[in-house]
């Protein structure tokens, strides 16, 4: 028998380089590829904890200490001018602001030990999607690059098309909404990095949602939203509701117009793998199950409610009729609109207010609908920020930035809830005991999908780059 050694590299459906490699050379004597797989399958792949996740970006940082780590005996000064509730979680105290998470917290699982060194939001907002730091490009500067990382949907979608059988899988692997990070923000549109697919090609992009908003003051975050506001389409292919399938496919001929007047332009790869992602997107917009759950109007107005008709408690809710029409990875923002939200430096006033009182609401809804309708156990829930906040607040009552210490809510899998994973210390300013590092983090979503973490894909080299870099899944989780 050839055999192939070194360190086990893996392939999106687990199995091991060496394996394959090792195929190979049997294949001299007789013994293909196929043939090997399908005789040892039982004992080279493990089957997925889930078929989707829902990844929850509160973007800005929520505070430690107002949600899901208080400190009630600490100075004052630390603990802050909210109470502790009891929940449903032996030893877990939680902000009086979120009473629904309370209740239900019998169905989730508190990180209460995420920590980073990368103490800026579009680093940190980047580091926790992708799992990887980011390289801040010559100059400094926020936006995303195409030599960002690829986030954890990127990935999930290069694994889904790398080994589908057809041309346009059934539904879109991965989807953003309800806008792409930083498209609402105060000064207009300030995007961020990490939620894209950066090197590994604008094909493996997600899918994004486009809703505006009705100022330059306005949140719709905090407020509820019209139905004519929450079209959920996808971005630059909205269709009028009078435009059937065929309809649509006549129309194609607009899009090939644009092709031709710039098919000149059309010379490097990352343009034509725009192109493809174009052509990608329009075929998902003729398929009625994802037409059909992009329109947030056939829910009934009593589950509606229960989200909030806010654009966080909508959008969550989309998150749960998309993985219910087959999308593998969902990740909903909660973005900075007025340019602090999350991220409250100046006050306590937004958190208490608006804040907290819509994710309670929202988060809360979406992890009991999913429990109800029988979805939870193959639905991986994360929420988190990219940061925390300062132990010590400032003079204003804002609390600044503090990557080193902040909390995660996760759920469904298996995940048994009821429980908290991890110990901060008596300011909760660092971890005490189980660091959770966003590489940890994305180890255990891969795990969770059925990626291996020790997957290498090429990069624009053609070099095997290991998509979780020193990172292990977190499987006491599961225990």
């Amino acid at each position: 028998m050839l055999s192939i050694y070194g360190r086990p590299n893996a392939f999106c459906d687990r199995t091991p380089r060496r394996r394959i490699l090792t195929a190979g050379g049997q294949g001299l004597l007789g013994l293909s590829v196929p043939s090997l797989l399908a005789a040892e399958s039982v004992g080279l792949h493990h089957p997925p904890r889930v078929k989707s996740v829902i990844f929850l970006l509160l973007f800005g940082g929520p505070s430690q200490l107002e949600t899901f780590d208080l400190k009630p005996d600490a100075p004052e000064k630390i603990r802050g001018p909210f109470r502790p509730i009891a929940s449903q979680t032996p030893d877990l105290l939680i902000g009086e602001h979120l009473p629904r998470m309370a209740a239900v917290s019998g169905l989730y699982r508190v990180i209460r030990t995420m920590s980073h060194s990368f103490n800026d939001h579009s680093g940190g907002g980047h580091y926790i999607q992708t799992g990887h730091r980011w390289h801040v490009p010559v100059g400094g500067g926020f936006s995303p690059t195409p030599k960002d990382w690829p986030s954890m949907g990127s990935v999930q979608a290069w694994c889904e098309q790398s080994a589908a059988t057809a041309e346009i899988p059934a539904s879109p692997p991965y989807i953003v909404l309800p806008n792409s990070l930083g498209a609402l923000q105060e000064r207009g549109q300030y995007p961020r990095p990490g939620e894209h697919a950066g090197w590994i090609g604008p094909r493996y992009n997600p899918l994004t949602t486009g809703i505006g908003k009705r100022s330059v003051e306005d949140n719709p975050y905090w407020r509820d939203c019209t139905d004519e506001e929450l079209s959920f389409q996808i971005s630059d292919l909205q269709v009028p509701d009078d435009v059937n399938g065929h309809r649509l496919q006549k129309r194609r001929s607009l899009l090939q117009q644009f092709d031709d007047a710039r098919r000149g332009l059309e010379s490097s790869g990352s343009q034509r793998a725009f192109g493809d992602f174009q052509k990608h997107a329009f075929e998902l917009m003729t398929r009625s199950a994802i037409k059909d759950a992009l329109e947030i109007r056939r829910e009934p107005d009593h589950v509606r409610d229960r989200y909030g008709r806010h654009l966080f408690g909508q959008s969550s809710l989309m998150a749960r009729r998309l993985v219910e029409a087959g999308v593998r990875f969902v990740t909903v923002h909660y973005d900075c609109v007025d340019g602090y939200s999350w991220d409250s430096h100046r006050n306590s006033d937004d958190v208490r207010r608006n804040l907290l009182p819509t994710f309670d609401q929202a988060c809360s809804a979406l992890l009991s609908d999913l429990q109800e309708r029988g979805l939870l156990d193959e639905t991986l829930v994360i929420a988190t920020g990219e940061m925390g906040r300062t132990p010590k607040a400032n003079a204003q009552w804002g609390r600044d930035h503090w990557s080193t210490l902040f909390p995660a809510v996760i759920a469904g899998g298996g995940i048994p809830g009821g429980s908290v994973y991890g110990a901060s210390d008596k300011d909760a300013a660092w971890p005490r005991e189980n660091t959770v590092s966003p590489e940890d983090l994305a180890a255990t979503v891969y795990h969770a999908l059925g990626i291996d973490p020790d997957l290498r894909i090429p990069d624009a080299g053609n070099r095997p780059v290991p998509i979780v870099d020193g990172g292990q899944p977190v499987l006491d989780l599961w225990s």
